[in-house]
């Protein structure tokens, strides 16, 4: 092995050398099996005995009586029958996966909820001569098990529709919901997106339905069952008792399709289901029958069409006459609910056309050219797998120094057993109350009166707080004092904090704030977009520029300029634990405790002593963990806490809150969203020698960390490339949205992405492949960047060249290439993509970290210092760091919280940098507990040395305190180190997209990432795994969506997707480059929480890439644009065709959207 374990320049252990290593000191095992503890089955969990249904469970009617509803859960049928016919609007419940989010999320009221789900008259299946009848109490899992059974069990034509619903349900939802959702709810509940409504309807399945008096009917499902919205054709006392599903004839196909945001666990965007039934013998079309879901407020039927295409050949003469149809019996308004019109009227024609392909390949496959069969295949995901290397310690570390090992996280046992213990999971304090916010439902509005008398006449209620009841200042804010705690005279975003409610219960104070009667006033004009900010020149100041060079001589001696505007979208920071705080107030010298889910508690208590009229020794942040963060809770949670110190202080009790998800979504901003104007001069080679780039963010409605995200954009917009002459600028939108923030990259994202892109379109334009282009321009040891910061111990060249290396760039190049040649409706790209990332606060005076350090007389260490822990594993590095300079195990060493009495003043955890800072505060604590230990080291043990030291009076605390040398930037000299050091990767992605739906699969990516010598290999892999599938949510499929009155859509998971388990890539290959330490951080190392992030861009382009190859085909040649994120929307629209052709665009202007981008 090739590894010194040295020092360098500043004192650091230098594990590792400048050179590549060999292939001996790499591991790719992060743990071993041979480690795990025996498996014990007497230990492992079981259901509680207590929870088991007995034999007599079912034979005895349950009421239960609540202050709003009364649920009942029926002995027999009969009761139920008889229910419905007293109260026919009553509601009944099987799994409760709807009435659950209408009660929940839309305010619905339902007095009476009856139970069914066990009784044996609606939970059965047989067979009869026709098909299957299924009891509407039958899950859907059964109904999936039971008909899979049928599908190995009958011939194959007896089948088809079975199989189409049993591929559907695996689309449907997640194994939770089909587990207790049943068939008759999901036929009733009527939804217009239904996964098997579709299904059903042209299948001519039929519902036998029942009432009290004994009357039972049976109703095909067609045209007529759903009438309108949320509406059949039961009557109110009508209840469903089964369905049949029928078998499908040997000259009968069926098939169904959906498109969704996200493949797995998804609503649909637009759903069909299609079934034609031919003249014996022919290929004429006896019967057919289409349905669509998401086309209308109901599931609906293409009858014209269906009418019209009855006796024709199934030719291609038929295609045409059946999208002109469709066509006219699917229109969409442009205003229509849900967007995205020329879409799922492209959609509907395009399953067409794969169902019209999938059956003529039955019928004849040789009338389906080869190009085409891709479109008729079902989708298939092999189980995913990976590897990851990193740099094994040298053979003679101690056993000890736990330094560059992979240990665990120090809490994953806790954390996956449900023992870890985060804010809300904290016990109740007697007298507590529960806060409800009010929130603005104005974008911007003067505020004429607040009633909140009803809601105080409300059961459990204490009292209403606002802004009268700030015994500080109400004005507030993270950076610039631009916010108020409560808003008083006017609102300025909608979730913007009005007044809150004190109530005993989440349930009461979430009822009664929702009862809080606000009048406002509307006003103008109301800035929503990043066009109507320039519109109406609506800007926070000041308006930063980065100029290097002579920008004009450049582009005049340019062979060549672009020009171009590109967007991406702002991202949901959607970690797993919503923002939560409790507020302890003490009682005497206006002394406040304050427990928070935060990342920033110095920031938490200067503005709550703020808010409250007290100094900040008065106040106490605490903070053990969070259930995430990702810049969300660097500076958003401190409204919160604000908001309930007031709260807490008028009533003198302690208060708690913690954030429903759609609450969080509304009020707590998100990344920036970004446009980027940008101008390129480039030589024919490909050599770029000019850029001038405009930059535009939305940042909301105050300037939050706003100037610090577009001072990292401006310094990101090179990406990894160096400009000779170039000119960037950041406008700051100010908007009526709710303030954007932080989150992971930190603008950095943003500002590399638009580099990126135009480095793409410079290889399109002069026909140069991209991995030339970009290796032409890519950055060398000793260039200088835009800002005038020399690149020393450039890594960027290593991570690429390994990147190609070990992803076969090459070999799968021309892989990708011959498939395309092969396909025309499947499409495969291929790319790679460098990243360079500058490690630091821009804010200077941030970079400074303490520590504090209690030794025990027992031995045992207490480790206290300035970052908090938000999953991302920063306290297990910090003991491993302690255990190396203390020279003791890990297990010796504790960590109970952060908290702002310990270690003030601290510098949120944020910008990658803790693990540098706080490490090395940790660092020179634990040296000068070890030089107090010193005199005593000559015999026995460190328990000896400990005690010895105590009985001699030597202090066994300590104090650590470390800011960044060497760095400070002056933006209008143009000069300055903004950053220590940099963090270097490359990552090659490769992808297949499915041109007729715009669906996608990652297939491989492969990554290189420069962490310098890992602190732990195990914690910098999952970062840089969960990074790349955070980024991919960026670039792929998270969309905000807004109304034009600024009113956010997308506030839950139901219509906002991040990235699932079938997301990640089928193969995924993580790789630490080996032998580059960092002179310049801890122990040799580098960050590692954002860098990675910006490489998930690799599947945009690949994506990218692969609709280049679609374009061609239809006869697209040159650039086109395309703003991320790439959602199934974006990416089919690109693949123009003859199906995309069919449905212009609606003029601008001529219409009002539904919907908006940022």
């Amino acid at each position: 092995r090739n590894i010194q374990n040295g020092q360098t320049a500043n004192g650091q252990a230098a594990n590792g050398d400048t050179e590549s290593g060999s292939n001996k000191d790499v591991s790719t095992e992060l743990f071993r099996v041979s480690e795990f503890m025996p498996l014990d089955p007497t230990q492992e969990p079981i259901f509680p005995p207590e929870l088991m249904k007995s034999k007599d469970s079912n034979s005895t009617t349950l009421k239960f009586v609540g202050e709003r509803v009364t649920w009942i859960k029926p002995a027999t049928f009969k009761e139920v029958l008889e229910l419905k016919a007293k109260s026919p609007h009553a509601k009944l419940v099987v799994g409760n996966s709807e009435i659950g989010v209408e009660v929940k999320f839309k305010n619905c009221e339902y007095p009476l909820i009856i139970t069914p789900g066990h009784l044996p008259e609606i939970n059965f299946h047989r067979y009869t001569e026709h098909g299957i009848a299924f009891g509407a109490g039958c899950t859907l899992t059964y109904l999936n098990d039971t008909l899979t059974n049928a599908i190995n069990d009958l011939p194959e034509h007896q089948t088809r529709l079975f199989a189409s619903i049993v591929e559907m349900l695996r689309w449907f939802a997640g194994y939770q919901i089909r587990n207790v959702g049943c068939i008759g709810g999901n036929i009733l509940t009527a939804s217009p997106i239904s996964d098997l409504n579709p299904i059903f309807l042209s299948a001519g399945c039929t519902m036998t339905v029942t009432s009290h008096k004994g009357q039972t009917r049976v109703i095909k499902m067609d045209h007529a069952f759903f009438p309108g919205y949320r509406k059949t054709v039961l009557t109110p006392e009508e209840v469903m008792v089964s369905l049949d599903i029928p078998f499908t004839k040997q000259n009968e196909y069926f098939l169904a399709y959906k498109q969704a945001r996200r493949r797995d666990d998804d609503i649909a965007i637009v759903n069909a289901a299609f079934r034609v039934q031919f003249e014996e013998g022919t290929n004429v079309i006896q019967d057919i029958a289409l349905s669509f879901g998401g086309m209308a407020p109901t599931t609906v039927m293409a009858r014209n069409t269906a009418n019209r295409l009855i006796g024709m050949k199934w030719d291609n003469d038929l295609l045409p006459e059946a999208c002109s149809c469709l066509e006219e019996d699917l229109p969409l308004p442009p205003s229509v609910p849900g967007g995205m019109v020329e879409f799922r009227r492209t959609l509907t024609t395009s399953f067409f056309f794969k169902f019209f392909l999938s059956v003529q390949q039955r019928l004849s496959l040789k009338d389906v050219p080869p190009p085409y069969r891709s479109a008729c295949s079902l989708y298939h995901r092999e189980p995913p797998q990976g590897t990851q290397m990193y740099q094994e310690v040298p053979e003679g570390q101690a056993r000890e120094d736990a330094v560059g090992r992979p240990i665990m996280h120090l809490s994953a046992l806790k954390q996956v057993t449900g023992e870890a213990v985060y804010t809300d999971d904290m016990p109740h304090i007697q007298g507590e109350l529960y806060l409800g916010l009010v929130l603005s439902n104005k974008a911007r509005a003067k505020i004429l009166s607040i009633d909140a008398s009803e809601a105080l006449k409300m059961p459990g209620v204490e009292t209403f707080v606002s802004a009268e009841d700030v015994p500080g200042s109400n004005i507030t804010g993270p950076s610039v004092l631009d916010e108020e705690v409560f808003a008083s005279e006017k609102v300025t975003c909608v979730g913007q904090i009005v007044g809150a409610i004190l109530a005993d219960t989440q349930a009461h104070a979430q009822r009664a704030a929702k009862a809080v009667v606000v009048q406002y006033e509307d006003l103008e004009p109301k800035i929503i977009t990043i066009e109507d900010a320039i519109a109406h020149q609506s800007y926070f100041q000041p308006t930063d520029k980065i100029e290097k060079g002579n920008l004009e001589e450049a582009f005049e001696k340019a062979d060549q300029i672009i020009e171009g505007e590109l967007r991406i979208g702002g991202q949901e920071h959607f970690y797993l634990e919503t923002f939560a705080t409790i507020v302890v107030p003490h009682g005497e010298d206006g002394e406040m405790e304050i427990f928070c889910s935060t990342q920033n508690p110095n920031k938490t208590q200067i503005l709550a002593a703020k808010a409250l009229g007290v100094p900040a020794n008065r106040v106490v942040c605490r903070m053990k963990r969070m259930g995430g963060g990702f810049g969300g809770k660097e500076t958003r949670t401190c409204a919160l806490s604000s908001v309930c110190a007031v709260a807490a202080h008028k009533v003198q009790k302690p208060v708690r809150i913690m954030l429903d998800r759609d609450e969080d979504m509304v009020m707590t901003g998100t990344r920036h969203p970004f446009l980027s104007r940008y101008k390129v001069g480039f030589m024919n080679d490909g050599k770029v020698v000019a850029l001038e780039n405009n930059l535009y963010c939305n940042a909301g409605n105050s300037l939050d960390l706003t100037y610090g995200v577009m001072g990292r954009a401006l310094f990101h917009s090179d990406s990894a490339y160096t400009i000779p002459n170039a000119r960037v600028v950041g406008y700051m939108c100010k908007t009526n949205t709710p303030s954007n923030t932080a989150f992971r990259g930190f603008g950095g994202p943003q500002g590399l992405f638009f580099a990126e892109n135009w480095i793409s379109d410079v290889a399109v334009k002069c026909g140069i492949s991209q991995l030339k282009v970009r290796e032409l321009n890519m950055n060398q040891e000793g260039d200088l960047t835009h800002y005038n910061m020399k690149l020393e111990r450039c890594q960027m060249q290593r991570c690429w060249e390994e990147c190609l290396r070990q992803s076969d760039f090459h070999t799968r190049r021309r892989q990708v290439d011959r498939f395309n040649g092969e396909n025309r409706w499947k499409k495969r790209g291929i790319a790679a993509v460098p990243t360079k990332f500058g490690i630091s606060f821009t804010a200077t005076f941030l970079n400074q970290a303490g520590a504090l350090v209690h030794v025990y007389t027992d031995g045992s260490v207490l480790l206290t210092h300035g970052g908090t822990e938000m999953g991302q594993g920063l306290h297990t590095k910090m003991v491993q760091v302690a255990c190396r300079v203390l020279k003791i195990p890990t297990s010796r060493i504790h960590i109970s919280e952060t908290s702002t009495n310990t270690v003030p003043n601290t510098s949120p955890t944020a910008a990658s940098a803790s693990s540098d800072l706080n490490g090395m505060a940790v660092k020179i604590a634990c040296e000068t507990i070890i030089q107090r230990l010193e005199p005593y080291m000559g015999k026995g043990s460190w328990d000896d040395w400990v005690k010895a030291a105590y009985f001699d009076r030597v202090s066994l605390s300590a104090t650590g305190f470390y800011r960044t040398p060497g760095i400070g930037y002056d933006i209008h000299k143009n000069e300055g180190r903004p950053f220590n050091y940099f963090c270097y990767g490359a990552a090659v992605s490769e992808v297949e997209i499915d041109c007729l739906t715009g669906d996608h699969t990652v297939l491989r990516t492969d990554i290189v990432m420069d962490v310098g010598d890992s602190l732990n290999p195990a914690l910098d892999i999952g970062q840089v795994e969960g990074a790349f599938v955070q980024g991919y949510g960026l670039f792929t499929m998270e969309e905000q969506v807004y109304s034009p009155d600024g009113v956010l859509y997308s506030r839950g998971p139901g219509m906002y997707k991040i990235p699932g388990f079938a997301d990640i890539p089928v193969h995924f290959n993580v790789s630490l480059l080996r032998g580059a330490p960092n002179d310049k951080a801890i122990f040799s190392s580098k960050a590692v929480g954002e860098p990675p992030l910006f490489l998930a861009s690799s599947v945009f382009f690949a994506i990218k890439d692969a609709i280049y190859s679609a374009r061609a085909d239809a006869g697209l040649k040159g650039v086109f644009r395309l703003d991320s994120p790439a959602t199934a929307e974006r990416i089919r629209m690109a693949c123009e065709d003859q199906f995309t052709a069919q449905f212009p665009a609606a003029e601008p202007g001529s219409f009002k959207p539904w919907a908006i981008r940022l």
